[in-house]
């Protein structure tokens, strides 16, 4: 199964915004969320996505549908273009050459090691932003990254950027709408694929319109009705582009352990994404 990206972001993510990425719609800067109210799924405690365990929990699960595979330690040195308009797709969350966060994240790792093997090629990455070419970058390029994925240095700036720039900004705003475990993951999930950003095809963009029809638990609604509001704004999104038009990461994963009320995502889990089974025990 090829893996499944987010949209391009050409035109936002530059430098500057990709070292801002806090997600700016009104709702997100808006007061204190109001007290939870005492309703059946509203009263669930606020869950802890970024505890280690859970943390393991939402690597694997996004991992299945980014990469058909468990195994997400694997994954650092994973490139290839898989020809959907966004150059190179890389690593553990899928930093691509033509959307900004593959460059910020060179940058990064060449800020803490400038002797690497992919520091010679940031001029070419620059270039290349916000399109799908190649120029520049090439076979020596992808063997360089594998040659960088190799060092512990590589793997720990693809694990930085990674939660900088997706997983801690989903954790937070999750947290900050009274969502469990089950529902901060739906964040992460969602930004991984539609990016930061307040647009409306990006993950701002959909917390908005599932807000439009659904309350979330720190505003005193239940979580269960509100996910679902979240969940059928994003599926309208995915299916707007044909690489994320299959909407099973959310129908036979999220919406399985929705209906099951597994909120906190205790073990074992047991999923399907398109059409392939997993199981964490």
């Amino acid at each position: 199964m090829s893996k499944k990206l987010r949209p391009v972001l050409i035109g936002t993510l530059g430098a500057a915004s990709i070292a801002a990425l806090v997600i700016t719609t009104p709702a997100l800067s808006s007061a204190a969320p109001a007290p939870l109210a005492a309703s059946s799924a509203s009263v669930l405690a606020t869950g802890d996505l970024s505890v280690a365990a859970k943390k393991e929990i939402a690597m694997k699960l996004v991992s299945s549908a980014e990469n058909s595979s468990l195994d997400w330690k694997a994954q650092y040195k994973y490139i290839e273009d898989i020809g959907d308009g966004r150059g190179y797709t890389a690593g553990i969350i899928g930093f691509c050459s033509g959307t900004g966060d593959m460059l910020e994240l060179v940058e990064a790792y060449t800020n803490s090691v400038p002797n690497n093997p992919l520091a010679k090629y940031l001029p070419a990455l620059r270039k290349v932003n916000g399109t799908d070419s190649h120029s520049g970058l090439g076979s020596a390029f992808e063997s360089a990254w594998k040659q960088a994925a190799a060092t512990t240095e590589f793997q720990n700036a693809q694990n930085s950027e990674r939660d900088r720039v997706y997983f801690n900004p989903a954790v937070s705003q999750g947290k900050s709408d009274g969502l469990s475990n089950l529902g901060q993951f739906a964040y992460y999930d969602a930004i991984v694929m539609h990016g930061p950003g307040d647009s409306s095809d990006s993950f701002g963009g959909i917390r908005k319109s599932a807000m439009k029809k659904a309350k979330t638990p720190a505003q005193g609604g239940d979580e269960t009705a509100y996910l679902k509001a979240f969940f059928d704004a994003r599926k309208v999104i995915m299916k707007q582009e044909e690489a994320h038009a299959d909407t099973s990461r959310v129908d036979t994963e999220q919406l399985v352990f929705l209906n099951a009320g597994n909120f906190d995502l205790h073990t074992p889990l047991k999923w399907k994404v398109y059409g392939d089974s997993y199981t964490i025990n």
